[in-house]
């Protein structure tokens, strides 16, 4: 399970929003569908996740239609502020979504397309472990409306997915893109770096496999230590090393020299792409502080600078909405203080970059200093825009912490 949610203000029973909400209709809107169901928990993982052990009378076989609830309820609560806007992304992450059924799946999307509309062009991700992606699956997705398979790799490695606690077999990685492409769906894969016992060579092994899978985008993400996961606890214990900070920064230039020269262009700090059609649009909603809405347990959403979330536990969720309520615990209005440091924060992690005039202060002086030290492009601040070097994303907290200052 995953970590506490964030204090907030009591959310009304009904979802209803701020009157005083006003929702800008030429922003863009996404779903993001929470599917909190794995069948191991992985060692490293603080997602808000459930085995079968852990649902406390939570049924998978009745997800989809508490989903279709929220979906109904979210349709009335947004209608109050303003026509509806068509989703132009919808993500189904997790857990793992397709533990489900697709069929279960394409009822979700068939919800959203119904209350929303889709865009024409709709971005639509579903994420998947290797092994439960079988030609069946692919295609009933495709038939549904999806568009995206994202696959958690994570290693070519035996003994790094077995640190990982990842139960897949790797040659099963390769039998899931072949299916996602003979569905017609674009091909995202998912790796972790840093894992205990991982050397450099593990890694670049990882990555040429990875590129060898031809997939439209890649991510690779550092391994962070959560508190209060299987992992933390081992470190704690001296069971297990700590990730070594300089060895996660010699496999991210690995994967970021290795993957410019296969032609992938890297768009966000752990994102690569081949071309700008196969970006994650839904995650760079997130990074540009568009608005989407949040379905199930622990959900998170974001419209016109509103957030809140669900209950965490899919029990509590399921009842949450059979007794008719908003299964909302908590909502939070962030000042400007709060939304300028966010921007910078996301903004500054985009290939686009960040537009110097979003800095003031002491930030903007910093700027100058940061070109000298390597750390943001001098050319594209020239053009108003700051935009990460290299060494720079690798750097990037140092960075936001010197332009909020």
């Amino acid at each position: 399970m995953g970590s506490a949610l964030p204090d907030g203000d009591p959310a009304p029973r009904s979802g209803e929003l701020p009157a005083d909400l006003t929702v800008a209709q030429d922003t863009d809107f996404g779903a993001y569908l929470h599917v909190p169901f794995c069948r191991v928990r992985c060692g490293y993982c603080d997602f808000n996740t459930y085995t079968a052990t852990e649902l406390r009378g939570a049924r998978q076989d009745a997800y989809a239609d508490e989903v279709l609830r929220e979906i109904d309820l979210s349709r009335g609560v947004l209608s109050a502020h303003g026509p509806l806007r068509r989703a132009q992304t919808v993500f189904f992450g997790g857990g793992t979504p397709t533990l489900l059924p697709p069929g279960d799946l394409a009822r979700m999307l068939t919800g959203i397309r119904d209350a929303f509309g889709l865009a024409p062009d709709a971005e639509v991700t579903v994420e998947a472990n290797p092994d439960t992606v079988t030609d069946t699956v692919a295609a009933t997705l495709a038939d549904a409306g999806v568009t995206r398979l994202s696959i958690g790799m994570q290693s070519a490695v035996p003994h790094v997915l077995a640190a990982l606690d990842r139960t897949h077999d790797p040659a099963g990685v390769a039998t899931a893109v072949t299916a996602a492409r003979r569905a017609g769906l674009d091909v995202s894969v998912d790796l972790i770096y840093g894992a205990p016992g991982e050397s450099l060579e593990d890694w670049r092994r990882s990555v040429e496999t990875a590129v060898t899978l031809a997939p439209d985008h890649i991510s690779a993400y550092a391994l962070i230590v959560e508190q209060g996961t299987k992992l933390e606890r081992q470190i704690r214990r001296g069971e297990v090393p700590a990730p070594d900070d300089d060895l996660q920064a010699d496999m991210y230039e690995l994967v970021d020299e290795r993957l410019a020269a296969a032609g992938y262009d890297w768009y966000e700090v752990s994102n690569w792409a081949t071309a700008e059609a196969h970006r994650s649009r839904h995650n760079l909603a997130y990074w540009r502080g568009t608005d989407w809405w949040g379905y199930g347990p622990g959900a998170h959403s974001h419209v016109a600078g509103l957030r809140w979330w669900n209950v965490k536990h899919p029990a509590a969720y399921a009842q949450r909405l059979a007794d008719g309520s908003s299964p909302a615990a908590a909502r939070e209005r962030p000042d400007e203080a709060a939304r300028r440091l966010e921007r910078v924060l996301l903004g500054s992690r985009i290939a686009e970059g960040l537009p110097v005039a979003e800095v003031s202060g002491e930030g903007r002086h910093a700027v100058a200093s940061l070109i000298a030290d390597g750390l943001i492009d001098g050319t594209a601040a020239v053009r108003g825009r700051i935009v990460l070097t290299r060494r720079g994303r690798l750097l990037a907290d140092a960075v936001v912490r010197a332009l909020t200052v």
